[in-house]
């Protein structure tokens, strides 16, 4: 079995750029974790009006309150088996804002009926969203996001688009500057652009089972609705 990118992604994943490809094999068949580490250029909001509810959000690591340039920024991407059986990788990102670093949490699993991934957002994995991959002519990874949906005991609403934001997240390779580089947007049809990120990190490989998951890592609650 490949890792749950290659699974959502099929044929397209070998129009990556090869250490794109070595990133996105993260997985338990390939044994590997990568941990990232380099600076964001730039963590912006949209009107005042967003900010209350990225404040909400950032009680659960869902986005960020806060904004800046040149960010410490760490991303952690390791897999275990969830709860539920599910082979499921982290995303988990902290943002170095000062004294208080900022966290950005989720996991993701592959589901095999509708074909994609499935991002849980936060620590107890009440929103969550399809993600649709592919590559570009650059052999960059462009992710967007597709439905949400809000889990939370027997209530599992769809997340109207009307107040939905829609992700596109653009990975890439920098073969000049021998880095990763990420571009983040999160924007609304009605109220338009609402949040991003972009900079750049250098990433570091390491053995799955040796690394282990370490506390503070995975969810507080898992979700087996997907």
């Amino acid at each position: 079995m490949t890792s749950i990118f290659e699974q959502a992604m099929g044929a397209e994943f070998d129009r990556l750029h090869p250490l794109l490809q070595r990133r996105f094999s993260v997985g338990l068949t390939s044994g590997l974790a990568c941990i990232g580490r380099g600076r964001m250029n730039r963590i912006w909001h949209a009107r005042g009006w967003i900010r209350p509810f990225l404040a909400l959000g950032a009680s659960r690591h869902i986005l960020l309150p806060s904004t800046g340039r040149d960010i410490p920024f760490v991303i952690e991407n390791v897999p275990y088996i969830d709860s539920f059986g599910r082979e499921t990788v982290t995303f988990v990102r902290t943002f170095g804002f000062g004294a208080r670093p900022e966290r950005f949490d989720a996991t993701m699993v592959f589901n095999p009926e509708r074909g994609c991934i499935v991002d849980y957002l936060g620590t107890h994995q009440h929103l969550a969203t399809d993600l649709h991959l592919t590559a570009d002519t650059d052999g960059a990874l462009v992710i967007r996001s597709g439905e949400h949906r809000f889990r939370e005991g027997r209530v599992d609403l769809r997340v109207p688009e009307l107040i939905a934001g829609t992700a596109v997240v653009r990975e890439s390779y920098d073969d000049v500057a021998g880095c990763f580089r990420i571009q983040v947007s999160v924007a609304n049809r009605r109220f338009g652009p609402l949040f991003g990120y972009q900079g750049s990190f250098s990433a570091e490989f390491r053995d799955a089972a040796d690394l282990g998951v370490r506390a503070g890592l995975r969810p507080l609650r898992e979700e087996a609705r997907s």
